[in-house]
């Protein structure tokens, strides 16, 4: 079942805690792309100079994070690779949450032949380790890309929905990646992981 936009709205730090442990899904060209979030990390820009948005900047790039809660974010980085968001709170209140690392559990061919132009049964233990751990990887993976930015998480073939999966995970919070220019937002422990998947892109840090 998909989430619903009242899962999206709510706490931008109580919703990435609670998405690890759901199911990302992407239906496209007839494949269903499929992978168990393991890694998130909250970003609320009224209080974090990390998020794209901070100070209530406004630009064409960001307008998508003071969208309604569901919706993704999808932006560009480096000039080449996508990160994929999920927009949270509430509308006008620029808050997300980046899917950063996923474990891929739906047709892993296809998602190999994304990633590495071969499929699954071809890849090398590097490889395989490598298929969905960080949020570009995962977004090559998963074909999500610019078109997928503002679309519907609720109604659209890009959704998240509920595991099947009843086990109990243990959360890891952590420090995020790649923001030494954010100040103080540095030490925020606003990275949350599910201890010991072998998918997270980044170990403990604090």
């Amino acid at each position: 079942m998909k989430l619903t936009r009242e899962f999206y709205a709510r706490e931008t730090l109580q919703v990435a805690r609670e998405l690890l442990g759901k199911i990302l899904v992407h239906e496209i060209n007839g494949a269903k792309l499929m992978g168990k979030i393991v890694e998130t990390e909250a970003y609320i820009g009224s209080i974090d100079k990390a998020c794209h948005a901070y100070g209530g900047k406004h630009t064409p790039r960001v307008e998508t994070l003071y969208g309604m809660p569901g919706i993704a974010y999808v932006y560009f980085i480096y000039g080449m690779y996508h990160c994929f968001n999920v927009i949270t709170k509430e509308e006008g209140f620029p808050e997300g949450v980046l899917i950063r690392a996923i474990e891929p559990i739906g047709d892993l061919d296809e998602m190999a032949k994304l990633r590495f132009k071969k499929d699954y049964n071809e890849l090398t233990k590097v490889q395989i380790k490598n298929l969905t751990t960080g949020p570009s990887k995962l977004c090559i993976a998963m074909n999500i890309n610019k078109e997928n930015n503002q679309q519907d998480l609720c109604t659209s073939e890009l959704y998240i929905e509920e595991s099947m999966d009843k086990e109990k995970i243990q959360i890891i919070e952590d420090k995020r990646i790649g923001i030494n220019y954010a100040e103080e937002a540095v030490d925020f422990l606003w990275r949350f992981y599910i201890k010991d998947n072998i998918c997270v892109s980044v170990k403990h840090r604090v």
